[in-house]
């Protein structure tokens, strides 16, 4: 009786040039994660990290490559407000809307915002400069209204010094 040889997977081509090189960090990724609980998560943390965003393309091969279902994958990351599957801007401004920033002035920065950027809550500048989120809290709210530009924090802003600070952006 002859042996049989066990099948041995060979992933697909991964491409050539810097797709081909973020396929393959994913792909190491997911292999070093391999049977680990709640692992989906942190490869599709790399993922964004790698790319920005989470493109379908990048949905599916993680979900091929460790072998769950597509609308598992997605439902991930659709779940999760830290991942997004749209292209972001370079700088991502957080409007802060809770009660304190609302209450002190934050639906006038936030128009200031959609003015001056042409863009609402959610969208990105047509240049990808810019991406407008709005938050429920800050944790700044003795310094209400503040926005969130990256990981700086500006305070008790007013329509005007928010077209100030965008213009030291641009």
């Amino acid at each position: 009786m002859e042996r049989a040889e066990a099948a041995v997977q060979v992933p697909p081509p991964l491409g050539r040039g810097i797709a081909g090189r973020i396929f393959r960090q994913i792909h190491m990724t997911i292999e070093e994660s391999k049977g680990q609980t709640g692992a989906l998560i942190p490869v599709l943390q790399q993922a964004q990290a790698l790319i920005g965003y989470l493109p379908l393309s990048i949905l599916q091969t993680i979900a091929r490559d460790m072998r769950v279902s597509l609308s598992e994958v997605y439902g991930i990351a659709s779940f999760y407000s830290f991942f997004t599957m749209v292209p972001r801007g370079k700088y991502i401004i957080s409007m802060c809307m809770g009660t304190s920033c609302y209450v002190r002035g934050g639906e006038r920065i936030l128009n200031t915002l959609q003015k001056e950027l042409g863009i609402d809550p959610g969208e990105t500048t047509p240049d990808g400069l810019f991406s407008l989120e709005m938050v429920r809290c800050l944790g700044c709210c003795a310094l209400s209204p503040v926005v969130a530009i990256e990981d700086k924090v500006y305070r008790r802003m007013s329509p005007t010094k928010m077209k100030e600070v965008l213009s030291s952006y641009a």
